[in-house]
């Protein structure tokens, strides 16, 4: 097949209908977006508040702990999804007795704690 000219493709320009569409998939896309920046900050919230949930167990205080909560949200990057947090802390807690169930179920409370507080703040 040879050169096309550009001019040979329909632009849809003028018909209402397409441009429907068009503008429908432009919001549909900016929401998503939207969502996925509102789920990685509550995320991050959620490593904060996970973070300082476990130096408290590491007997961690101030500055110190609010340091200890900063390195879990970093180890939230090194692969998706959460595996790598559940790890670090699980790790970092294994002198304590805490499990890795304990540390995935405090984070599903967080993360419902957060997102519950940002509907109220929204409200």
């Amino acid at each position: 097949m040879g050169f096309v000219p550009t001019s040979c493709y329909p632009t849809n320009r003028g018909d209402p209908i397409m441009s429907m569409f068009n503008e429908r998939k432009d919001a549909l896309e900016a929401k998503y977006a939207y969502d996925q920046e509102q789920m990685f900050k509550f995320i991050a919230k959620r490593n904060h508040r996970l973070g300082l949930w476990a130096a408290e167990l590491l007997g961690r205080e101030g500055e110190e702990a609010d340091a200890y909560a900063h390195e879990v949200i970093k180890s939230d990057f090194e692969e998706p999804g959460e595996e790598d947090v559940v790890r670090k802390v699980t790790g970092d807690l294994e002198g304590t007795g805490t499990t890795e169930d304990t540390v995935r179920s405090k984070m599903k409370l967080f993360l419902a704690e957060v997102m519950e507080e940002a509907r109220n703040e929204s409200s």
